[in-house]
């Protein structure tokens, strides 16, 4: 039987138990054509097969987001199948934990008139959806509400001294971020934002007031 540890605990009971860290790590290269030209309506097509698709075959993950997962206490995931897969490539067989709240933001192309690679078209939907064009789906204000219940996911684990990594979306991962920041949490690790590249926050941990002397 698997003994539970309790990382980060301390021996001083002036001191709360040693926050962990939290890893937000971004999927690996996903399948999906983006040498095609294709319009708006097209596009939609595209991106919701992209979302239905995983990984590209025999892509060797990082040795360092190994070393990150082999660290981990805990492995999220978001539900769509490129994080999963991500998760399970450097997992080494640890569970993962799979939650919605940390699918990629929706990408609504605006209706423009002509033929576009989806890369061009990921652009303008980035920046549309950015300024609040949302054609029926999540809006700007919904995710940054749901980035916001990410993070207490995360740091709900990492505050009683837990690592935590998670393997999720490039765009939800730089919403997380100014979360992370104002919850006192610093980035000591800044790999960038390319296919399973990840970056590693820590927190101070914080004195417990002493108790008062009785007289």
């Amino acid at each position: 039987m698997m003994e539970e540890t309790q990382p980060g605990t301390s021996d001083d009971p002036r001191m709360a138990a040693a926050p962990g860290w939290i890893a937000l790590a971004r999927h690996g290269r996903p399948r999906g054509d983006r040498s095609v030209r294709i319009n708006w309506r097209d596009y939609e097509h595209w991106w919701a097969e992209y979302d239905r698709s995983g990984l590209i075959e025999s892509q060797q993950p990082p040795e360092r987001l190994i070393e990150i997962a082999r660290q981990a206490d805990v492995i999220f995931a978001s539900t769509l199948p490129r994080a999963i897969e991500t998760a399970e490539a450097v997992a080494g067989g640890k569970a993962i934990l799979k939650d919605p709240v940390f699918i990629e933001a929706p990408m609504p192309p605006p209706k423009l008139w002509g033929k576009r690679r989806p890369t061009n078209w990921g652009v303008w939907a980035r920046i549309s959806w950015w300024l609040g064009v949302r054609d029926g789906q999540e809006s700007r204000q919904q995710a940054e509400l749901r980035a916001e219940a990410a993070v207490a996911t995360l740091s709900a684990r990492a505050l009683r001294g837990e690592r935590v990594l998670v393997c999720a979306h490039g765009w939800f991962n730089r919403m997380m971020r100014p979360v992370l920041y104002a919850q006192g949490w610093r980035c000591v690790e800044d790999h960038g934002d390319a296919y399973w590249m990840y970056r590693r926050y820590e927190r101070k941990r914080t004195p417990r007031r002493a108790a008062p002397e009785r007289t």
